[in-house]
């Protein structure tokens, strides 16, 4: 058993984790976030996940602080075999990698692979049960198809960005890379599924998603709510449009702030009671959701000169007794050491001979348990040596592919030079 399956498998009590995955390998040839962060997740399952890098790395290794971040958070636990595919010897260390592996990821643009000859009709050809998941960034079958994709222009182009922000301010987007996270765990979800379709059929399977598949699907309650209506969903800041009060911002006299959601006639009555004014749940202005909707401006009122003259940790307890839907508006700072995240054992401690930091494990348990430790995201080519040895290499022949610069071991020191992002 490798490192990779038997790494990080204890829980916060120190019981042992089963790992649904392990056992299974998993080739990751992907850059950046969209396809590593779905081999991080078949990573945290248990698969042993081996990234093929470039000589010079993920691109993200590229990019400064953002980059690492990016590396460090999406490739924990994998081990990294650093090649350069423009070579034969290259692509015929990758061809025997695949054909010991039981799922292929990748983020190539649409067309990259075929060049490489890692597109999925050759490499079913050769290995009928792997599972073969790639993600782009507007499809295949468009005219988009061979466009670059990123995070930001997915979040541009199908509403996500013209949906946040303040109703007479600029579209803004996300404050993540929404688009790359959906993709990733789109990605993750299919092949999980293709897995368990291997597993009672013997046949592998093509998983295809896209960054446009996975926001405009995140979208479906908008996407309907747009097609009962027929009105074009548009930008509010805070509150929800068909709702009141619903997802609405109250600042509180300690400068804080918090939201708030107490739309059904149950909710809002007990919102009225609570700040001393019961009489507003027969107010007509307010007495329905589509009245409250109509006259949000004038009940936003009421709440800032209500709980607006308490701080904040006395209006959210208030609130909470009273069993309304509530949340303090937080900075990061804050949530890092929120006691609820603490105590689900989602952050994962990571330490290795080259980092130490925490990043989030699953974002579920199994059977109330989850791993909180994991090896680091590898060094460019770290594993390079090991992984050629199982793959049935001889020293001399990794000493002459070293050499000749088509692998990198960063075990034995080789130099790995920067690339700057395509």
């Amino acid at each position: 058993m490798t490192a990779a399956e038997t790494a990080g498998t204890t829980d916060m009590t120190g019981t042992a984790v089963t790992r649904p995955l392990a056992g299974l390998r998993v080739v990751d040839l992907g850059q950046y976030i969209a396809a590593p962060g779905a081999g991080q997740n078949l990573a945290d399952l248990g698969a042993d996940v081996i990234k093929v890098e470039p000589p010079a790395g993920d691109q993200a290794r590229g990019i400064g602080p953002l980059g690492q971040a990016m590396v460090r958070a999406n490739n924990r636990g994998k081990r990294s075999l650093a090649v350069d595919l423009r070579t034969g010897a290259g692509r015929q260390v990758v061809d025997d990698l695949v054909d010991s592996a039981d799922v292929l990821l990748h983020n190539f643009r649409h067309g990259v692979s075929a060049r490489l000859g890692l597109d999925p009709d050759t490499v079913l050809a050769r290995r009928p049960g792997l599972v073969y998941g790639f993600v782009t960034g507007f499809g295949t079958r468009g005219p988009s198809a061979y466009r670059v994709g990123l995070d930001v222009a997915a979040q541009a182009e199908f509403a996500v960005m013209d949906l946040t922000g303040e109703a007479d301010g600029d579209p803004q987007r996300v404050g993540f890379t929404v688009a790359d996270v959906l993709a990733a765990q789109a990605l993750t979800s299919g092949v999980l599924a293709a897995l368990l379709h291997r597993a009672t059929t013997g046949r592998g399977e093509v998983v295809e998603t896209s960054l446009m598949e996975a926001v405009v699907h995140a979208q479906a309650a908008t996407w309907a709510e747009y097609g009962l209506s027929g009105a074009v969903p548009r930008r509010r800041g805070h509150g929800q449009a068909l709702a009141a009060p619903a997802a609405d911002l109250v600042r509180t006299r300690d400068g804080g702030a918090l939201v708030l959601s107490a739309y059904t006639a149950d909710k809002f009555a007990a919102l009225c009671s609570l700040i001393g004014q019961p009489e507003l749940a027969d107010d007509p202005r307010f007495a329905t959701n589509a009245a409250r909707v109509a006259h949000r401006p004038q009940l936003l009122e009421v709440l800032h000169s209500t709980l607006g003259g308490l701080d904040r940790p006395q209006a959210l307890e208030r609130l909470r007794s009273a069993g309304i839907v509530c949340g303090a508006v937080r900075r990061f700072d804050e949530v890092v050491g929120d006691a609820d995240v603490l105590a689900s054992g989602l952050i994962a401690d990571c330490r290795g001979a080259h980092a130490a930091y925490t990043a989030p494990t699953t974002p579920f348990s199994l059977g109330g348990r989850r791993p909180t430790s994991s090896p680091p995201a590898p060094e460019v080519g770290e594993h390079t040596g090991p992984v050629l040895a199982e793959l049935g290499r001889s020293e001399a022949d990794i000493r002459a592919l070293t050499e000749g610069g088509v692998v990198v071991r960063a075990d034995a020191g080789t130099a790995v030079p920067k690339e700057e992002p395509t």
